[in-house]
């Protein structure tokens, strides 16, 4: 990291990454992209962000839907009240 590196915002961090701000709010909380809180503001070093990206952070999508058991399914498409 060099150290004149200037902190950015999320506006600034979603531009660089392609994404939208609250994308970056749920990756902060679940995923751990690095981030301070300045006052009620989360500031970032992009360098930082990079390197979680390079590091995988930024990989995975969302959790998976439920999956209905294919026997239940079955058994309650054929009735009828």
């Amino acid at each position: 990291m060099d150290p004149g590196e200037r902190w950015v915002g999320v506006d600034d961090v979603a531009a660089h990454l392609g994404v939208g701000k609250d994308s970056i709010y749920r990756w902060v909380e679940n995923r751990g992209l690095p981030a301070r809180k300045v006052g009620r503001l989360l500031r970032f070093k992009l360098s930082e962000v990079d390197a979680w990206v390079e590091a995988g952070g930024g990989e995975g999508g969302r959790p998976a839907a439920p999956q209905v058991s294919t026997s239940t399914a079955r058994s309650k498409k054929g009735r009828r009240r």
